[in-house]
């Protein structure tokens, strides 16, 4: 099964086209090759290390609350 997770971007190194996202105040490292126009406090899906597109904060949040609600966050 493959699952992508939404993630914010806290910071870019805009030289390594590399990112590195939260999820729940986990940090990941993630490629930011896959796509354009993504910012600090932007929310991205991430999936083995790439973020595959960029998706609304509000639509973040609810998929991260159905995460905790299962328990698959950290933090939940």
């Amino acid at each position: 099964m493959c699952l992508a997770l939404p993630a914010q971007i806290i910071a870019i190194d805009p030289d390594t086209e590399m990112a590195t996202a939260s999820v729940d105040n986990v940090k990941v490292e993630v490629s930011l090759a896959l796509v354009d126009d993504v910012a600090v406090g932007d929310y991205v899906l991430v999936h083995v290390g790439y973020a595959l597109n960029k998706i609304d904060e509000d639509e973040a949040l609810k998929t991260l609350g159905l995460f905790a609600e299962a328990g698959l966050t950290p933090n939940s």
